[in-house]
């Protein structure tokens, strides 16, 4: 029974299919109530399946929802981080980190914790004596490094609460490409909807959700102006940049095939010509030329992390930055501004060139 139980998408509306019970049926009602509240398709489809192994590990161990505690919790959490992820290398093969390279990782747990306690806050709507299982933990109110240092410190944000069962994750700097990654990727492309679609996130800055959210009239050649629905169903007005504008105008004219759908990129060939291009054909799409490129890290948000360090080194003002990414608070896009490698580099080199020089 364990394996039956499986995550699908019907109309965009996720749910869990193959199982029977009161889990099941709260999954189910809990997606619905995160796509009323207008959470992002991306969002639940993340939410699906961090419940979807939770379930089927509670069906393994013959549990019922009222059988939920911390404990148990607990014991769920050990078993994933014992799990392997298929296709990944074996445990024979440690991270330059020492970690293992096969293991789900810290962030993968939280978020499964996450979805799981928005799962039990959703039953207390309408069992206020359900107590949900996921210990709340103490209010956190640590400054971010922006805030410590000044930068930040007139953006109020609201308390924080940090569950004492959350695995500690790595502070890790977003990965960008540098000019002849982009430039082999890129170069690697045949078609005006790629070119468009990769300069797009790289020259503009969008994320491939938003990049595949544009719809033809969202985009004003003439003007060079690009309407984003972001996360959230945020709305933000985006410059296009000049070479991307011909690009999307070489493809509208002569690759787009002839299609009712409103969508702005479509699938050009097969026997889903004309339908809108989905996530799964996107990642296809950068799986083969990262390959035929070389360039291993060529994923669509590295792209936007390029676009991202660019700003930064080119000393754009936070707030503009804040405004082209689409980010809710401006604490996120100050991370960009610890990613100036080559002025790092180009002042140490000065630096040291001074130093001999006084030698």
């Amino acid at each position: 029974m364990v394996e039956e139980l499986r995550a699908r998408s019907d109309g965009g509306q996720w749910r869990l299919e193959g199982g029977s019970g009161e889990v099941v049926g709260l999954v189910n009602d809990y997606l619905c109530y995160l796509a009323v509240r207008n959470y992002s398709p991306g969002t639940v489809r993340a939410y699906t399946f961090s419940l979807l192994a939770f379930c089927r590990w509670l069906l393994g161990e013959r549990l019922d929802l009222a059988s939920v505690t911390t404990d148990v919790l607990l014991r769920f959490l050990a078993a994933c981080r014992q799990a392997t992820v298929p296709g990944r290398p074996g445990p024979n093969v440690i991270r330059m980190d020492g970690g293992r390279s096969d293991g789900y990782a810290p962030a993968t747990l939280n978020h499964r914790l996450a979805a799981i306690s928005g799962l039990f806050e959703f039953r207390a709507l309408s069992d206020p004596e359900a107590k949900n299982p996921v210990p709340k933990g103490k209010e956190v109110r640590r400054l971010s490094a922006g805030e410590r240092s000044g930068l930040l410190v007139h953006v109020a944000r609201r308390p924080r609460y940090r569950s004492p069962l959350r695995a500690r994750e790595p502070r890790r700097l977003p990965r960008s490409l540098d000019r002849q990654e982009v430039v082999a990727l890129v170069g690697s492309l045949r078609s005006w909807r790629d070119r468009a679609i990769a300069g797009l996130m790289v020259f503009c800055g969008l994320r491939s959700a938003e990049v595949l959210a544009l719809g033809v009239r969202d985009v004003d050649i003439g003007g060079r102006w690009l309407t984003v629905w972001g996360k959230g169903a945020k709305q933000r007005r985006v410059p296009l940049d000049v070479d991307v504008a011909g690009a999307i105008q070489t493809y509208l004219l002569a690759e787009r095939p002839e299609t009712c759908v409103g969508a702005l990129f479509v699938v050009a060939k097969g026997p889903h010509r004309g339908q809108p291009l989905s996530p799964a054909g996107l990642r296809t799409i950068f799986r083969y030329h990262r390959v035929a490129s070389g360039v291993t890290a060529g994923h669509p948000h590295a792209l936007r992390h390029t676009f991202g360090s660019a700003l930064a080194e080119a000393g754009v003002d936070l707030a503009v930055m804040q405004a082209l990414l689409g980010h809710s608070h401006i604490d996120t896009t100050a991370r960009y501004v610890h990613l100036s490698p080559t002025h790092i580099k180009a002042e140490f080199d000065a630096a040291r060139a001074r130093q001999r020089a006084e030698a």
